[in-house]
């Protein structure tokens, strides 16, 4: 069984906003609507100030908050990893958004929260996601944990990594490429 992750290095990124075009294209949202943001983030204090452009997206967490919380199992983790939203056992009742930690979620018009999907059909198919495939800076590298031979993988094995709000207990399955200073 395949064990889905993404590693996203913040220091690559431009904030082109290609891979939340890419996304909103794929799911046809409007302008408003995203499932994944751009946060720009500034460390240091005048005149050693640097900014960072932090790519935030649903974590698909190994211990996701939003799916213990749902009362219809609506929200549910698959073996691969993936978190993802049955909206026909949706009750819109919008737990799940509170107990994101990460603010990802979204409502749609009908009242139903939505999020990344981690593209699931384009894994199908053995393809990338929209949200990496996209970036020319080669921001984000998604793929299969327990193959050894995937790039993410091998890329895992030479780089240190952090998640984002560790300390919440999620275990993201969102990776962030750790720099030093």
């Amino acid at each position: 069984m395949a064990h889905y992750a993404m590693l996203i290095d913040a220091a690559r990124c431009t904030g082109c906003a290609a891979c939340r075009v890419a996304c909103q294209l794929q799911w046809q949202l409007p302008p408003e609507v995203f499932f994944n943001r751009l946060e720009f983030r500034e460390h240091g204090q005048y005149p050693d100030v640097r900014q960072e452009i932090v790519p935030v997206q649903c974590m698909h967490c190994d211990n996701p908050p939003c799916a213990t919380v749902c009362p219809t199992k609506a929200t549910y983790k698959r073996a691969d990893g993936l978190v993802l939203i049955d909206h026909d056992k949706c009750i819109g009742c919008k737990y799940c958004v509170v107990a994101c930690p990460y603010d990802v979620r979204q409502v749609n018009d009908r009242g139903i929260p939505e999020k990344c999907r981690f593209c699931a059909g384009f894994i199908e198919k053995g393809e990338q996601p929209p949200c990496a495939s996209t970036c020319m800076n080669d921001v984000r590298v998604f793929g299969d944990l327990d193959d050894p031979n995937s790039a993410i993988s091998k890329k895992m094995k030479t780089v240190q990594v952090y998640q984002l709000a560790a300390e919440k207990g999620t275990k993201p399955r969102v990776f962030y490429v750790k720099r030093g200073g």
